[in-house]
């Protein structure tokens, strides 16, 4: 009685209950949970008497679902070649132990939430069959939880390539690997349960997402991770931005640009850069440094400029990848009424040179008209005086006298440059008939005028 209670104590939680005293055994996990879309392995080991079978007689072990018709319905999994399996099943649950050596590990892949329910196993050699039933393997199939990882290198520098590995070490057969991101830019290389991504991170890259989609087969479950990449670079887009008051729009200058202030004007200068890690902006005057003046980093301050702040002004940003540099060059002007009467001057002398040039242009014109030769000219007698010397003369003949001083003579004057030539003329009168006392009509006479040159 001692002994059989031992027996029963030992084959407790074991398949075969009461039939294990008849040699039948079968050791089994009875719950087993597993996450969609993972695989599993059961490990199983199980025993049988050596009875109403012989050494050639081949063994085959069978899994079914509970429920069914032993008999009539197809296993889930089997070695036995000659038996068809479960079309749902197929290619996913797989009798991976070897029944001639007492194993009947169950091995799922892919497992779906269709797959939930118990199983048992069946062993048929020769003249032996038997179902263990007595503790079945319970399915039991959960939410998809994992996460693939991304190892990624300590450092990312913008130009040089580098290698970042998303990995699914809880993936079962070949799942399928994708990269999402800005920086993709390379064809990434799969392998067995990863992925190899090679990038050449640019400075824009800092600061976004890359993610990495592993979608598993069989389930078509879905994960991904997403990481934040953190490109290094040297700094860049350096800037100086202008305030000149506090109403006063600001300026943004780029290298080499030219500013005037008004004396006595206040203005501050910021400069601004793109960089990581971040870098250190200094400002120089004429190569002197200027950091103990800075109020705050990159920014410069100018209360009342004056015409000693015409000098070059110089900000230069600067970190562990480089350096980069902007100048400017800052005219002071005397004040806001200089300024204007600057202008007037210049309005002033633009308009005198217009005048002048005018002026200029008229004497040019007379001057040239003046030398052209004129045309030869006839001047008319005055009618009243040529009329007083006809009459005159026809009252008494010319007569010569010797004591009268003849007439000067005429001086020709040197014509002058700019003077027109003079031209003289000749008039020569006729004799004339003396008048009839009484009734005589009035004749017209005629005289003639010679010109000459």
């Amino acid at each position: 009685m001692l002994l059989l209670l031992l027996l029963l104590w030992g084959v407790k939680g074991v398949e075969g209950g009461d039939d294990a005293l008849k040699g039948y055994t079968l050791s089994v996990k009875t719950k087993i949970v597993v996450q969609e879309g993972l695989c599993v392995l059961i490990p199983c080991k199980f025993s049988y008497p050596k009875e109403k079978w012989t050494d050639s007689d081949p063994i085959h072990g069978y899994w079914f679902w509970d429920g069914g018709k032993k008999e009539l319905d197809s296993p889930v999994a089997t070695n036995n070649p000659q038996r068809l399996v479960l079309k749902e099943t197929q290619g996913r649950f797989s009798l991976l132990g070897h029944p001639g050596r007492n194993d009947c590990s169950l091995d799922i892949k892919e497992t779906r939430k269709e797959d939930v329910g118990s199983y048992f196993f069946r062993l048929e050699r020769g003249q032996a069959k038997f179902n263990y039933l007595r503790n079945k393997m319970t399915l039991h199939v959960t939410a998809f939880t994992e996460t693939p990882r991304i190892i990624i290198p300590k450092t990312l520098e913008a130009g040089r390539p580098s290698n970042l590995t998303c990995s699914a070490p809880w993936a079962c057969g070949s799942p399928t690997f994708s990269w999402t991101g800005a920086s993709v830019s390379v064809l990434s290389t799969n392998t067995t349960g990863s992925s190899v991504l090679t990038v050449i991170p640019q400075p824009w890259d800092h600061d976004t997402n890359l993610t990495c989609q592993v979608t598993l087969p069989g389930s078509g479950v879905t994960t991904r991770m997403t990481i934040r990449l953190n490109v290094l670079y040297a700094p860049r887009n350096l800037t100086v931005t202008v305030y000149q008051g506090a109403n006063t729009e600001c300026i943004t200058l780029q290298n080499g640009s030219f500013l005037q202030v008004s004396e006595g004007q206040s203005l501050g200068l910021l400069c601004s850069t793109e960089s990581n890690p971040p870098a250190t902006l200094n400002w120089t005057w004429n190569n002197r440094n200027l950091s103990s003046k800075l109020s705050k980093p990159g920014i410069l301050e100018l209360f009342l400029v004056d015409l000693k702040h015409e000098v070059i002004y110089t900000c230069q940003a600067q970190n562990a990848l480089g350096s980069q540099h902007i100048s400017l060059r800052l005219y002071p002007l005397r004040s806001t009424t200089s300024s204007g009467m600057t202008v007037g001057a210049f309005v002033g002398a633009g308009t005198t040179t217009l005048l002048f040039l005018f002026c200029c242009i008229v004497l040019l014109a007379v001057r040239y008209y003046r030398r052209r030769p004129a045309r030869p000219a006839v001047e008319a007698p005055d009618s009243n005086a040529l009329k007083g010397s006809v009459s005159q003369n026809a009252l008494a003949e010319p007569q010569a006298d010797s004591s009268s001083e003849p007439p000067p003579p005429t001086a020709k004057a040197a014509p002058s440059s700019t003077e027109e030539e003079v031209h003289y003329a000749s008039i020569s009168f006729h004799e004339m008939k003396p008048r009839s006392p009484q009734g005589s009509q009035d004749i017209t006479e005629y005289s003639e005028i010679k010109s000459h040159k």
